[in-house]
């Protein structure tokens, strides 16, 4: 078996060991908002495709993301393009039950758009869920690498150039490292300082935290 297949056996196939970690993670959140059909959410930085696959909708979901909007919208939800660290002033005067974000905070870039990020969580909803990879699980889950994390950023650009599980190996050195360096994951400390009056979840595997969720009901 070539690692590509290896990936899609392991993480992309919808009967996949990711595949059942993510529906488990769908269940803890439907455990945790048992009202969520009822509720309005907005999702910062995500897609319509993960609310479609959820066996419960809520009510209304507002995606918010720098993607183009997608061509089928369905009527419970709308999609607005945005920034989630400084929100457009029509997104910011509204408000939600519940902020939504799934593998986000990583991403945005940096320790103050963070800050921001945790602001437009706390500005939108009175009840939040912030999921994120956790910094120390030993394998970096954005390329499924060993230790990647902890690499110097010239080793981490070549990492996400050629190795083989990820997404899309053999890139160029310049979308390899814009890559690399918009994505920073960060662990329990930092998630109780965006989060502070938040439940800090930890997602295990063989005992280790393999993710952190933090939310308030």
């Amino acid at each position: 078996m070539d690692l590509h297949s290896l990936r899609w056996r392991l993480v992309d196939n919808p009967d996949s060991w990711g595949a059942r970690r993510r529906e488990r993670r769908s269940r803890w959140l439907l455990d945790t908002f048992p009202e969520l059909p009822e509720m309005s959410v907005v999702d910062l930085g995500g897609r319509i495709g993960f609310w479609r696959q959820l066996p419960v909708r809520p009510r209304q979901v507002h995606v918010v993301n720098l993607e183009e909007q997608p061509a089928d919208v369905p009527a419970w939800a709308r999609v607005s393009r945005g920034d989630a660290c400084a929100l457009p002033d029509e997104i910011r005067e509204q408000r939600y039950d519940l902020v939504f974000s799934n593998s986000v905070i990583e991403h945005v870039g940096g320790h103050e758009r963070r800050l921001r990020f945790a602001e437009s969580v706390h500005l939108l909803a009175p009840r939040h869920w912030v999921q994120t990879p956790y910094r120390y699980f030993p394998v970096e889950p954005h390329w499924i690498a060993p230790g990647m994390q902890f690499l110097p950023v010239a080793a981490r650009r070549e990492v996400a150039r050629r190795w083989p599980l990820a997404y899309t190996p053999g890139r160029t050195r310049e979308e390899a490292l814009a890559r690399v360096l918009w994505t920073e994951l960060v662990d329990k400390t930092q998630m109780r300082s965006y989060f502070p009056g938040s439940v800090l979840r930890e997602e295990k595997i063989m005992g280790l935290t393999k993710s952190l969720i933090a939310h308030r009901t």
